[in-house]
Formats: structure tokens, C-alpha cells, sequence
């Protein structure tokens, strides 16, 4: 197969089959995000280079291995976001949404890319859905965003995760613990890998994300930021936990989790799962009370999380959770001549004014195929149209779940359609109610 009839490698093709089944999961993301507050937001797929860059961080893998760059017609350097929150407080910056009231919510659904090496939860081209908070620097913050990343995902079903959190402290008690790694790497420098080794120097905290499974051996046994808190750092963290629990939101303290990205601080959280293989982690979060001022705004507290849309379906689909089947034809028109075919635009026409799905051949087909077609989109009802029906002004429909068939005026199909939906869908209810009790 040639090139043009193949996706690029990392990216992937989401089909009607499996596309309702996204748009379930992110309308119910968008939803449960509005019942805190959040508002969704929408920022360009691009940004200047220097917004990913600088925030993000020089020395992550991000940065430095994975971005899509490029330079445009106007000699100016561009990336392709390989994250959300950076191109977010751009926007809020420049639009002037942290000057109105606060805190600003503000949540988004959007693709992002990253020249990784695709495997299973991973692709170069991924989706992501997130929050961000911005102009509360309270503990409560940190609760209600790591709650309402919860209640998404028992909203959708999800089974067998688990709430892993940490404190990464601040810039003040960063300093000390940053010289304590840089000195229990220093005897390492032999073994690590060769970016690590660059790393040293400028960002040893960046050794503890190295995927390298050398460097994360070494990184398991290094100093934990928790034993090199401040106290303000300590007490904010001990609010948090408490919040959490007030909640009934269950967690562990996991000292290992620095987050992959330069600009958290304090709180940083993941959701993670055994059921999706390597790629465990389905949400991650955190504090980044900096950002905003080093993008150019004022001094502005903020956090916020993503969920990798693509994990999460996956994990959705392995635990085999519930979804909604996806919406059918309720009447197909089967239509034998031309005048008839006429007809049957203008019957499905009058169908969808009243929010009622239905087709009718575009193909030219013959009765039989029609009708074979009809029963392959798993149209709930047909009707067939002919120089009798047009005469008579009369038809006859047919249920194809039972069989049984109803006559009406073509006029009055609409009403009859209706009617008919309702009373199955009460006789399902009924079902439903007598198989579970």
C-alpha cells in the first residue's frame, strides 16, 4: 500500500463504529466539568515555539526530543502543542480572562502532538481533556480539581484506579532538595544515560521522569522531596489530604511522582490503572503557581489536570464499561420509482424537522436491496413507497425488531413514528425493570 492511502505513523483513525462512543465520553467530561464551574475554552493548535519552550521546560523530554517545530512562511518558529496548559495561559493572559473575576475556570478537549515512539496508550498524534483553575492558591483548590478528576471518571465507569499524590514543594524548599539529588546522582554519572548526564547540572529533578530503565532504577532510590518541605509547603499539603478525605476521595502518598513537566509545584497528582499495560497513568495533575507571571501576567495561583482521551478509552473498553448505543435509523423509505423516490426525500425531510433520524436510497437500488440495506443500519422501522402508496396517499409500516406492521397516512408517518418509538422504549423500561428487579 502506498504512502497516501496510509496514516502517519503515531496517528490513528477514530471510525463511526468507535467516534459516538468519544463523543459520549467527552460530552460527560464537558458536563461534569461545568457542575464545578469550568467553562470550555478553544486555543490554536499551534503556538510560538518560545510558549512550549520556556514554560514547559528546556531540559524535559518534551522539549528537547518530542516537539514538531518548524519554521513558517514568515521566518517565525512554530510548534504543534505537545501539551494544553502553556498555550491556555497564553490565552488567558492576552485576553484578559485573570483580570475579571476569580478563580477562572476554564476546561478544553483538543489534540496534541509528540514525536514519541507509538505503542499502546501512546500516539503522536493524541487528544486530551483538562481543567485549569486559575487565581486560587487555597488547599480546597487542590481537593475540588483532584475531585472533580475523580468524578469524571466514576461518572464514566471506570473501574481499578487508584489516586497517587505528592507535595513537590516550592522554589525555596526546592533548593535544598535539589542539591541533595544533584549530589546522590554525581556518584551515578558513570551509569546514566547520556541526556541525564546533561541534566545534572542544569535540572537533576528532570533525572527522576527519565524513562530510561537504567535511570529509573538509580532515580528509585534517590532523595524524596517530601523529607525537604518548608512548612508552608508541608502545611498546604497536609490541608490537602485532609480536604481529600473530608470528601471521601481515597489517595496515597507517593513521593516518586515529580510530574514530567518544569512548571509544577506543591500538589501533583495521577489517576492510574493496571488495566492499560506500561501506560498506567490516565490523568495527571497539579499546582503551577508560577507560570502566569513567567508567561508575562501578573503573580496568579493556578492549577489544573489532563486526561489522555485515548488511555481512557482504552481503559473504558478493557473494563468493559458502559456505554450508550450509538443512535440508528428510526424510519428507512423504501421508495420503487421515480415519483416515489421524489416522495421519499420529501417524507425524510418532514421526519428530521420533527428530530426523527431517516433515509431513503441515494444509491438507485431495487426494492429487495433497499430493504437489505435498511436492515444492515439497523433501521427500527421501514415503509415501503410506491405508485399504490401515492395513490392511496396511505402506508404501511413495519417494525423490524417484531414484525408487526401499522398502517397510516403518509401525512401522519411522523406522529405514527412517534408513537411507535414511545411505546417500545416504555416496553424496554418495563423489561428492564422486570430482569433487574
Amino acid at each position: 500500500m502506498s504512502e497516501i492511502n496510509r496514516a502517519v505513523k503515531g496517528t490513528n483513525d477514530i471510525l463511526p463504529d468507535k467516534s459516538y462512543k468519544y463523543r459520549f465520553v467527552e460530552n460527560k467530561m464537558l458536563e461534569t466539568a461545568e457542575l464545578f464551574g469550568f467553562k470550555e475554552i478553544r486555543v490554536p493548535v499551534f503556538e510560538h515555539t518560545e510558549v512550549f519552550s520556556r514554560n514547559v521546560g528546556e531540559d524535559t523530554d518534551v522539549v528537547q526530543k518530542e516537539m514538531y517545530t518548524f519554521e513558517d512562511k514568515g521566518g517565525r518558529s512554530i510548534t504543534l502543542r505537545p501539551e494544553l496548559t502553556a498555550g491556555v495561559v497564553r490565552s488567558v493572559i492576552e485576553r484578559g480572562v485573570i483580570n475579571g473575576a476569580l478563580p477562572a475556570k476554564v476546561c478544553y478537549i483538543g489534540g496534541c502532538y509528540r514525536y514519541e515512539k507509538p505503542q499502546a496508550g501512546r500516539l503522536r498524534e493524541f487528544h486530551q481533556f483538562g481543567v485549569e483553575c486559575f487565581g486560587a492558591a487555597n488547599p480546597a483548590a487542590d481537593a475540588e480539581i483532584i475531585a472533580l478528576a475523580r468524578q469524571i471518571l466514576v461518572t464514566l465507569g471506570v473501574k481499578g484506579i487508584s489516586l497517587k499524590i505528592n507535595s513537590i514543594g516550592c522554589e525555596h524548599c526546592r533548593k535544598n532538595y535539589v542539591a541533595a539529588l544533584k549530589s546522590y546522582f554525581e556518584e551515578y554519572k558513570d551509569t546514566l544515560c547520556g541526556t541525564c548526564n546533561g541534566r545534572l547540572n542544569r535540572n537533576p529533578l528532570r533525572i527522576l521522569d527519565c524513562k530510561s530503565p537504567i535511570c529509573s532504577e538509580i532515580a528509585a532510590k534517590a532523595p524524596l522531596i517530601t523529607d525537604y518541605l518548608c512548612d508552608d509547603c508541608k502545611a498546604h499539603f497536609a490541608a490537602v489530604k485532609e480536604s481529600l478525605t473530608a470528601q471521601g476521595v481515597m489517595f496515597d502518598v507517593d513521593p516518586h511522582i515529580v510530574r514530567g513537566l518544569d512548571y509544577y509545584n506543591r500538589t501533583v497528582f495521577e489517576f492510574v490503572s493496571g488495566d492499560i499495560g506500561a501506560q498506567s497513568t490516565v490523568c495527571g495533575g497539579g499546582r503551577y503557581d508560577g507560570l502566569v507571571a513567567k508567561m508575562g501576567g501578573n503573580d496568579t495561583p493556578a492549577l489544573g489536570f489532563a486526561i489522555g482521551i485515548e488511555r481512557l478509552m482504552m481503559l473504558l473498553e478493557n473494563t468493559e464499561a458502559p456505554f450508550p448505543e450509538d443512535k440508528k435509523c428510526v424510519l428507512y423509505v423504501a421508495a420503487m420509482g421515480d415519483k416515489a423516490q421524489i416522495k421519499a426525500g420529501g417524507v425524510c425531510a418532514a421526519l428530521r424537522d420533527d428530530g426523527i433520524a431517516a433515509q431513503c436510497d441515494l444509491c438507485g437500488r431495487g426494492l429487495k436491496a433497499q430493504l437489505k440495506y435498511a436492515d444492515k443500519i439497523g433501521a427500527a422501522y421501514t415503509t415501503v413507497l410506491g405508485d399504490n402508496e401515492l395513490a392511496d396517499g396511505k402506508v404501511t409500516v413495519k417494525d423490524m425488531k417484531t414484525g408487526e406492521t401499522y398502517v397510516c397516512n403518509i401525512n401522519d408517518i411522523s406522529d405514527k413514528i412517534t408513537d411507535l418509538s414511545l411505546k417500545s422504549a416504555l416496553h424496554s423500561l418495563e423489561e428492564s425493570v422486570l430482569t433487574n428487579g
